[in-house]
């Protein structure tokens, strides 16, 4: 069965760091492009950080400069470095893996409470 399993989500104070993990199964990361969304108490989901599948990198405007996305694809993961985090990147993370010409379109994760506070 695929799926996308995330990991490294945690209490940090505000200037720290935490990195994200989310490892997909064979197919999924091969065919499906990879993406970080978050969602906040009372707050709709919103995208975070991505790949397209031409491999470019795509960032919300609140993490830009703070946030990296990598991969590695020998281990079938994407991860999310996230630097200075402030209290309004407290959220549960997800990680998405899409693709529209696939049946299913979309895998989600878990997901991964990432609360910043001092």
């Amino acid at each position: 069965q695929e799926q996308l399993v995330e990991s490294g989500g945690g209490l940090v104070q505000p200037g720290g760091s935490l990195r994200l993990s989310c490892a997909a199964s064979d197919i999924i990361f091969k065919f499906y492009a990879m993406t970080w969304y978050r969602q906040a108490p009372g707050k709709q989901r919103e995208l975070v950080a991505g790949f397209t599948r031409a491999a470019s990198t795509n960032y919300a405007d609140s993490v830009k400069g703070r946030f990296t996305i990598s991969r590695d694809n020998a281990r079938n993961t994407v991860y999310l470095q996230m630097n200075n985090l402030k209290p309004e990147d407290t959220a549960v993370y997800y990680c998405n893996a899409r693709n529209v010409a696939l049946m299913p379109n979309d895998y989600w994760g878990q997901g991964t409470q990432v609360t910043v506070s001092s």
